[in-house]
This record gives C-alpha cells, sequence and structure tokens, in this order.
C-alpha cells in the first residue's frame, strides 16, 4: 500500500492550511519533514498532486481527486479508532434488535433517540420479525435482544426474558364481508366456510407458528400484522386482530368485531435477550424497555 493515512493526513493539513509551513505547524512538524513526505507520495504513485510553478503550491487534478477520496478514508479510519476505544469500554460495536410487527416503530424512536443521545457509538441495527421470528432471530443469532416476543420462547435456553405484559385479540370482519351479518357468538363451523387472513412467521430456523386458523380453512397470507388489518378491512378474509387496533378501525366503520364461541387467548409478550451478552448497550436497552409494557409499544 502505497498511500498511508499520515500522508492523507499531511495533504488535508495543506490543503486547509494553505502551506507546507502552515501544515507543519499544525502537525508540530518542521516543513523539510512535510516535504519530503509529499515528495516520497509523489514519487511512490508517479504522479505530481502539486503544480509548484507559480509563488505557491497548487494540488493538481490528481491530488484534488487523491485527497477529496482520502478524506473519505481519514474519517473512517477516526470513527473506527473511536469505536474500538468505546468497545474496549465495554461499549457493543453493534447491537441487533429484533421487534415484533405488533410493537410500533414510531413509539420506540424516542427511547433510541434517548440512546442515541449518549454518543456512546454503537451502532443500531432494528430487524422487523413477525410472530416466533422474533424467537428465531435470537435463538440463531441475528439479534441480540427482542421485543414483542410472544408466549413461551423456544427450548434449549441461551436467553433471559421479561414479562412486557399481554395483549387482547378480537375476530374482526370488514363490513361488507358475509361474516359481519351473521348471529353471534359465530361458531368454528361458521369461520371455516371462509378465507383467513395471517401473518406470515418469519422464522427461518425455528418451525414456523400459527394461530386463529381453523383446520381446511383456506388461508391469505400477507407478510405483517400491518398488512393482515388492511386486508381484512378490505374483506379479503378475517381473522383475530389486536383489540385497540380493531377497535380503532370499527370506530370508523372500516371493521365490524364479532363475537365467538371460542375465542381466542391473551397473549403474553416479552422483552428476550442472550444471556451471554453483557454490553452497557444492550444493558441500557433492558433497564429501559423494562419500564414499559407491550401496550406502551403496541400500535
Amino acid at each position: 500500500m502505497k498511500i498511508s493515512l499520515d500522508a492523507l493526513l499531511i495533504l488535508d493539513a495543506i490543503d486547509r492550511r494553505g502551506s507546507f509551513a502552515g501544515a507543519a505547524e499544525e502537525l508540530f512538524r518542521v516543513p523539510s519533514s512535510v516535504t519530503y513526505s509529499v515528495q516520497k507520495l509523489e514519487q511512490d504513485l508517479g504522479v505530481s498532486l502539486f503544480d509548484r510553478s507559480g509563488h505557491r503550491a497548487v494540488l493538481t487534478e490528481a491530488g484534488e481527486e487523491l485527497l477529496r477520496e482520502g478524506r473519505h478514508l481519514l474519517t473512517a479510519a477516526g470513527e473506527l479508532e473511536a469505536r474500538v476505544k468505546r468497545v474496549a469500554s465495554g461499549y457493543e460495536a453493534e447491537l441487533r434488535i429484533a421487534v415484533s410487527d405488533l410493537v410500533d416503530m414510531e413509539r420506540l424512536y424516542p427511547i433510541i433517540e434517548a440512546f442515541y443521545a449518549q454518543n456512546c457509538g454503537t451502532r443500531l441495527y432494528l430487524l422487523k420479525e413477525v410472530y416466533g421470528g422474533t424467537w428465531d432471530a435470537l435463538a440463531t443469532g441475528r439479534a441480540d435482544i427482542a421485543i414483542g416476543a410472544p408466549s413461551d420462547g423456544p427450548t434449549g435456553g441461551g436467553y433471559s426474558t421479561h414479562l412486557l405484559g399481554m395483549l387482547e385479540f378480537v375476530y374482526a370482519v370488514a363490513p361488507h364481508h358475509p361474516l359481519a351479518d351473521l348471529p353471534e357468538p359465530l361458531s368454528p363451523c361458521d369461520i371455516a366456510g371462509y378465507r383467513a387472513v395471517a401473518a406470515a412467521d418469519s422464522s427461518r430456523n425455528l418451525p414456523p407458528r400459527t394461530s386463529g386458523i381453523l383446520t381446511g380453512q383456506d388461508v391469505f397470507t400477507v407478510p405483517d400484522m400491518q398488512a393482515k388489518v388492511l386486508a381484512q378491512i378490505h374483506g379479503l378474509g378475517s381473522g383475530y386482530l389486536v383489540k385497540n387496533v380493531a377497535m380503532h378501525y370499527a370506530a370508523q366503520g372500516r371493521l365490524v368485531i364479532k363475537q365467538v364461541a371460542e375465542p381466542k387467548q391473551d397473549v403474553q409478550f416479552f422483552l428476550a435477550w442472550r444471556s451471554r451478552q453483557r454490553g452497557r448497550s444492550l444493558q441500557w436497552f433492558i433497564e429501559e424497555l423494562k419500564q414499559r409494557s407491550i401496550g406502551d409499544l403496541s400500535w
């Protein structure tokens, strides 16, 4: 490698200070050292970086290109150096967070904003997961912490949990759906004759989960709970929705909540994290999220 970070620092200082002497002063070096470093770089690259025909050295086109791209390298090197120091102080270089599709991202962002205000340097990655996909992300190492993991986790351990609370689900259909006019409570036989809408479990390795689907029932599978709500509003099928979401659209006349003979049980949702990790960023999120309930975070 013929281009060193030190040489790029010298070029940057010369450009900003306007002279070799100014760069030498900023970098606490003698002018001859700065001149030698530039000449050495020019020799190694086989190009002229400065036009010396005038009273002062001016960057050539090649020199400008080297400095423009070189500044990106200097910035990246500085950020890398800072991250390494932060990792040594106990902060992770990155933290991957699996977020259930039942969690409203807008409610999560103020927490993330407060985290970023600490300037700890940990890079955050949010993964949107559906149903058991939150557990799958933890079990396979795709995530370090999961928000809104449902019910019991997979066997084998390796993670810790904190109960965020429970969500109530109700059966909902569009006003123009045939089930909307049937007498209540709807029986399994009533429901089985019509298409269900299901959000696809995003698990990659764990067996995918299903809920509220009757044997032999036609199923329209969508990518997440938001898509499921819209599909039911359009009458493409029926199914269970989080109660407060269903009531919101029922108040607008876009959904009808129906009583059923065999209602779905309330579902527990957890904050879960990989127990082997003890990084300071992970601990910060655990403590912050323990102060919230699933009701505070769901949409």
